[in-house]
């Protein structure tokens, strides 16, 4: 049943059964739950609950993309990584555990001084501004470095025809982990409480290790002669820059910059206007998180189907894009008719289409990928990812609370008042965002045309 209704499930191989390849996508699982602490639970329980400026935790929760340019750097050290254990992938994951698990061990005492509550209220306010900063440092630094090699070693087991329905098994595993984790924070947050917030954090330190130990376990084949190998490796100048010689190799990740911006602007902001605008419960805002993966879930699944019979990973990402317009609309709607329905079905329908969009050019990157260089494209594809995603998110924040200071909206005559106007407004340029991204990707689309034209007059 695995094999016939598990997306990717067909990745799987004599030598790489499918219990082995879930077992290694764990470290998606965990990378997942950082995902929905960071964006999802953290930031609403930050704005609404603790009244931390949306502004201070748009850049708390952005500082993880100090370490996304890192990414192309990380695949390719894990590329030419020789150990004297042999292994190449290994120390990497590992290193990234550990700083997921440093980071969330000190975080939720370090956003308890930074708000000033219960004891820490007469601690001086830049203790828990550099202590939360440091937390969320080493929790990003962490899941990118397990996310980037994670990836690379999954490729790594799979021939080569089969890498992209591996990479997209781990980002469906992802997804789940984002949906399970949402659900169990909104459960165990439903009375929310400074103690209980500790209990989730670590506990989730705690699963984070389990999780990344079991996936690892076994996994990377060891080879000691590759320490003593006579062979040089390139440098990362000199494969970066035959990486940017590929067909559309920059436009493509200008693509992936633009249209991950216009999907995740308003991830910092998503939970929190679901509870000041629409009076939602922490509980209940969590969930959103879920419905959010879900969507993206769904996303994935069909773009798998479709891509598996053939399909242009171009035109799937355009109609992710084309979902976006709307997702969004929706969601603006939602303030002033007071609809929750009309923002849960925006809020799905956002995941939806970034789940096409991120599946399109995941697949375009791995099909342009020289064998020697997965590691590099992924960490490429990553870092541009993760960098855009990250600026989208503090720029939403610091537009989101300037718009409310200067009633932005109100002095153009929308209609939209009260703290409304800042949310709305960042919604309206994810809109034109989006625009801006379908044009980018215009001539890939009008390339990749030609290119069937020209192989059915052959």
């Amino acid at each position: 049943m695995g094999t016939r209704f598990l997306p990717f499930a067909d990745a799987a191989t004599p030598d790489l059964p499918l219990s082995r390849l879930l077992r290694l996508s764990l470290f998606q699982v965990s990378v997942g739950m950082a995902l929905v602490l960071l964006i999802g639970t953290l930031n609403r329980v930050m704005i609404v609950e603790l009244k931390v400026p949306a502004s201070i935790v748009s850049i708390m929760v952005s500082l993880p993309i100090l370490f996304a340019p890192m990414r192309a750097l990380i695949g390719f050290r894990s590329d030419v990584h020789r150990s004297e254990l042999g292994w190449r992938r290994v120390p990497f994951l590992w290193m990234g555990t550990m700083l997921q698990f440093g980071g969330f061990a000190v975080m939720p005492f370090a956003l308890l001084v930074l708000a000033g509550a219960g004891q820490a209220a007469h601690a001086p306010v830049w203790i828990g501004q550099v202590g939360a900063a440091i937390a969320f440092l080493l929790v990003g630094a962490g899941l990118h470095t397990v996310q980037t090699v994670g990836l690379a070693l999954a490729t790594d087991l799979v021939p080569q025809e089969s890498q992209p329905k591996v990479v997209g098994l781990m980002y469906v595993t992802l997804l789940a982990g984002m949906i399970v984790s949402a659900l169990v924070f909104g459960v165990l947050l439903e009375e929310y409480s400074p103690g209980r917030l500790i209990q989730v954090i670590q506990g989730a330190a705690v699963v984070t290790v389990v999780l990344n130990v079991i996936g690892l376990w076994k996994q990377e084949a060891r080879d000691r002669t590759r320490k003593h190998s006579s062979l040089a490796s390139p440098t990362f100048i000199e494969s970066i820059r035959s990486f940017s010689r590929g067909a559309s190799a920059i436009r493509r990740l200008m693509v992936v910059g633009l249209g991950t911006m216009a999907f995740t602007m308003e991830d910092v902001l998503l939970e929190p206007y679901g509870g000041e605008i629409l009076g939602l419960s922490v509980s209940a805002t969590t969930l959103l998180t879920a419905t959010l993966a879900s969507g993206s879930l769904i996303g994935f699944w069909f773009a798998s189907w479709v891509l598996g019979r053939g399909g242009d990973p171009y035109r799937m990402s355009a109609s992710g894009v084309v979902v976006g317009f709307p997702a969004f609309i929706a969601v603006i709607l939602a303030a002033p008719l007071q609809s929750i329905p009309l923002f849960s079905i925006g809020t799905f329908l956002i995941g939806l289409g970034a789940g096409l969009f991120g599946h399109g050019t995941l697949t375009s990157t791995m099909q342009s990928a020289p064998r020697e260089q997965v590691g590099l494209a992924l960490g490429a594809w990553g870092a541009v990812q993760a960098t855009a995603a990250g600026l989208a998110m503090a720029v939403g924040g610091i537009i989101r609370d300037l718009a409310v200071a200067t009633d932005t909206l109100g002095l153009l005559g929308l209609g939209f008042v009260g703290n409304a106007i800042g949310y709305v407004l960042v919604y309206i340029i994810e809109l034109v965002l989006l625009v801006a991204t379908l044009v980018c990707m215009a001539p890939l689309i009008k390339k990749q045309d030609s290119g069937e034209f020209t192989r059915t007059l052959a």
